[in-house]
């Protein structure tokens, strides 16, 4: 292999890189470079510097040389013309690795392990079964690049990796050189992998304005969302509960306010109110419609419906506060109208009451629901509650 088929290889690899970077670096702070000299047919162990917080791919290159050689280039040198680990395709990857001298018939099979114990065994007795890759037939020189989605040697909490190496120069010492540079994803290396995430999120869902919700999911990805953008994951754990509980508190103040969240949230509490309020709980609808007055995102129907609630439960006076405030919203919205006579008439204000409904009683309340019809179904259940009921039929008789 001649260099102008490397510089070709290394070509290749830029130009593929550069329309498909990954949001990340080759750490070369990190990086592994180890030489020893393995006696013959023995059995030893490299183990890696700590990987990175983050590392979701890692090129290694296991180069032999003669007892007097020098490698050429080293890996990280190598790896500066290749961007991203999408970069280093079959080609480059040959590059890796041819960019060194060598010389010499010396061979080497080697496995790699995820445990110190694994890899020990391997030295006692030879075996690969609990190695996460294994290179059984002996090789001079080898590179290849392992992703985290591909494989088994890398998990998400992965620290090290051991390599174990045999001899197969049956008389003479050899000298192996071993090289790792780990990929660090730039996201990942801020600490949030899936485990801690879920940890957010699952504490997230058991807070006060959570449990308000039907659906919390898109709350607390935004609460996540602002944590891990201020926070490494490291940093986070370091603070105090009660530090912790500010934050929680501000970002969900935050994303409550978000006008989409807020949107979901409160057509949510909507929708648990109307059921509620049909399977006559009013005491149960009446904290929840006092959340979305107070969030100032009350409708002239919301005042409606919590007004309706207070003359089913008889605090006449609130239900008549919040029904007027209900008409300085919209003084066209009926429903609140219609309850508005409805406590009159309870309240033994029958004059109050009279006005209002004679003055609406050809009209809708909704676009199928009349003011006639909507009158008899409430009176239906004032009774039932045990409203005082003296001047129902007089009001019926109106509409007459």
């Amino acid at each position: 292999m001649n260099l102008k088929k490397i510089a070709l290889f290394l070509f290749i690899a830029v130009s593929y890189s550069t329309y498909a970077q990954k949001d990340g670096y080759w750490d070369k702070e990190r990086s592994t470079t180890k030489e020893i000299i393995v006696s013959a047919r023995d059995r030893i162990l490299l183990k890696t510097e700590d990987l990175p917080v983050g590392t979701t791919e890692i090129v290694y290159r296991i180069t032999l040389l003669d007892e007097n050689q020098q490698m050429a280039n080293s890996l990280v040198s190598v790896l500066k013309s290749i961007p991203d680990p999408t970069g280093i395709s079959q080609g480059s990857a040959g590059a890796v690795f041819l960019m060194s001298k060598i010389s010499g018939d010396d061979t080497c099979s080697y496995a790699l392990f995820t445990s110190n114990d694994s890899a020990k065994k391997y030295i006692d007795d030879g075996k690969t079964d609990k190695a996460c890759y294994a290179q059984e037939e002996p090789v001079s020189k080898d590179a290849k690049r392992l992703s985290l989605d591909k494989s088994s040697c890398l998990g998400d909490n992965l620290n090290t990796i051991w390599f174990g190496f045999h001899s197969k120069n049956w008389l003479l010492n050899q000298k192996i050189v071993l090289e790792v540079v780990p990929w660090v994803d730039t996201k990942l290396n801020r600490g949030w992998n899936q485990d801690n995430k879920n940890e957010i999120i699952s504490l997230c869902k058991t807070s006060t304005m959570a449990q308000k919700m039907a659906n919390s999911d898109d709350f607390c990805v935004c609460i996540l969302d602002k944590i891990m953008k201020q926070y490494r994951y490291t940093e986070f754990q370091k603070l105090l509960p009660i530090e912790k509980n500010k934050v929680y508190k501000d970002f969900g103040n935050t994303c409550y306010k978000d006008a989409d969240i807020s949107k979901n949230v409160f057509n949510d509490l909507r929708a648990q109110i109307a059921a509620l309020i049909k399977a006559q709980k009013y005491n149960e609808a009446i904290p929840k419609l006092n959340t979305i007055i107070n969030d100032g995102k009350a409708t002239a129907v919301d005042y409606s419906s919590i007004g309706y609630c207070y003359i089913l439960t008889k605090q006449y006076a609130k239900a008549i506060k919040f029904l007027k405030e209900g008409e300085k919203l919209d003084d066209t919205e009926l429903l609140v109208k219609l309850n508005l006579a409805h406590v009159y008439l309870v309240n033994d204000e029958y004059s109050e009451a009279k006005n209002i409904y004679k003055k609406y009683q050809t009209q809708n309340v909704t676009d199928s629901l009349s003011w006639k019809e909507k009158t008899k179904q409430d009176f239906t259940i004032f009774q039932k509650a045990g409203l005082p009921s003296k001047d129902f039929e007089k009001v019926l008789n109106l509409y007459n």
